[in-house]
């Protein structure tokens, strides 16, 4: 049995990679040096290059860096190294939680430092020679030491709480884990950004001024109570602009890049905005939460199937079973349902950005959100012409084209 789990595994693995091949040479197909016909209007011939030049660009280095994760991962299969990791934990701890800990930091740190030289070269490379790198040296490393104290201290306690709750809760574990770990998400959907945040970047309350005194009266108007909104240094890294709304409840706000307001007018930041409150006045927001969290409990229960059986161990080379491993085990056999939820969830996504597009259409800002969206593409070289293929299985906004399509069968208001 266990043989047969290794091969579900590896092959898999094997299919995710290929079929990622297979949209990159679809997307390729579009590519081409002449502005197609549909995009006249929106990109001049020389953004346009650019963009092109941009997406290939990206898709190579995806390649390469996909090809890297792929070997490394066989790799760490066919020569049993998650049981080897999982041998120098125990060597060095027989306490279960303290050995998971070892196991998923040994495993996460390796990782994270093997892939410091491909997001070095995207950063300092790529998206300099593009022209929106913004990120120093000393941030990149701050940055990333901020990362781990994070993945430590958030995502160790966490970790140490679902094996401590496993040890001592027995048939009913899924269901305790499922309610421990929807509290911490509903708590940080609604303190992200008061918490999270503050250690990367600097937000500060949206200035008196025109724009304040605008987005405060389309909020009024179509009845949403909001006193916070933020301007994120999102200068500091990139000069890609951004805006998201987040939190729940009293705690809710919306974010804007101040590389969004810079280039943008009022009218077209604050339908923006309408889109962003449109999301929250549909129950886009609580949607997506609820949904997740039925996913995780769904995954859990699943897992509380089939965790203690010693072939999911026995799979990575396992001589004894543990959890750690029968979770890595577990994690990797789930990818196909994983990748039909997420088409899933993609699905409903782009129907929302519709709906919230249309939101914004309704009260007269459809034109300014279309002007708004051209920009925000063009600025940042957006692929703006992929295979519906990638659109299908990556996408959770639809694309640019796709969008003004719709927003221009809205009746004008």
């Amino acid at each position: 049995m266990s043989e047969i789990l290794f091969a579900i595994i590896l092959g898999f693995i094997l299919f995710e990679f290929t079929l990622e091949r297979l949209l990159d040479y679809l997307d390729s197909r579009y590519w081409s040096p002449e502005l197609p016909t549909e995009l006249a209007g929106i990109y001049d011939a020389e953004k346009y290059r650019k963009s092109q030049e941009y997406e290939k660009v990206k898709t190579r280095f995806g390649i390469l860096v996909s090809s890297f994760s792929l070997a490394l991962t066989a790799g760490m299969l066919l020569l049993q190294g998650f049981a080897w990791v999982s041998d120098l934990a125990g060597s060095i701890s027989t306490q279960p939680i303290l050995q998971g800990l070892l196991f998923f930091g040994i495993l996460f740190f390796a990782s994270d430092i093997l892939g410091i030289p491909f997001s070095v070269y995207s950063i300092f490379n790529i998206e300099e020679r593009f022209g929106f790198n913004k990120t120093t040296v000393p941030t990149y490393i701050t940055d990333k030491l901020k990362g781990w104290m994070l993945a430590v201290i958030l995502g160790g306690g966490l970790l140490s709480l679902v094996m401590w709750l496993y040890s001592i809760s027995g048939e009913w574990f899924w269901l305790i884990a499922w309610a421990a770990i929807s509290f911490f998400s509903i708590f940080m959907s609604m303190f992200y950004s008061q918490i999270i945040v503050p250690l990367f970047n600097k937000q500060k309350p949206l200035e008196e001024g025109p724009l304040r005194d605008a987005v405060m009266k389309f909020s009024e108007k179509v009845g949403f109570k909001l006193q916070n909104i933020y301007v994120i240094n999102g200068s500091k890294r990139s000069k890609k602009a951004n805006a998201y709304f987040t939190g729940l409840g009293s705690k809710k706000r919306i974010v804007l890049y101040d590389t969004l307001i810079e280039e943008r007018s009022t009218e077209e930041l604050v339908a923006v905005l309408a889109h962003e409150i449109g999301h929250y006045k549909k129950k886009h927001t609580l949607t997506g939460l609820i949904t997740s969290l039925l996913n995780t409990g769904i995954i859990l229960y699943i897992f509380s199937l089939v965790m203690e059986r010693p072939e999911l161990s026995a799979a990575l080379g396992a001589e004894q079973p543990s959890f750690h491993m029968g979770m890595i085990a577990f994690a990797l056999l789930y990818g196909p349902i994983s990748l039909l939820t997420g088409l899933v969830m993609n699905v409903v996504s782009r129907k929302h950005e519709y709906a919230a597009d249309r939101f914004a259409a309704e009260h007269g800002l459809s034109e300014a959100l279309q002007q708004a969206l051209i920009r925000l593409s063009v600025n940042n070289l957006s692929n703006l012409r992929p295979h519906p293929a990638t659109v299908f299985f990556h996408y959770s906004h639809p694309p640019l084209l796709k969008r003004l399509e719709a927003l221009k069968k809205e009746p004008k208001i």
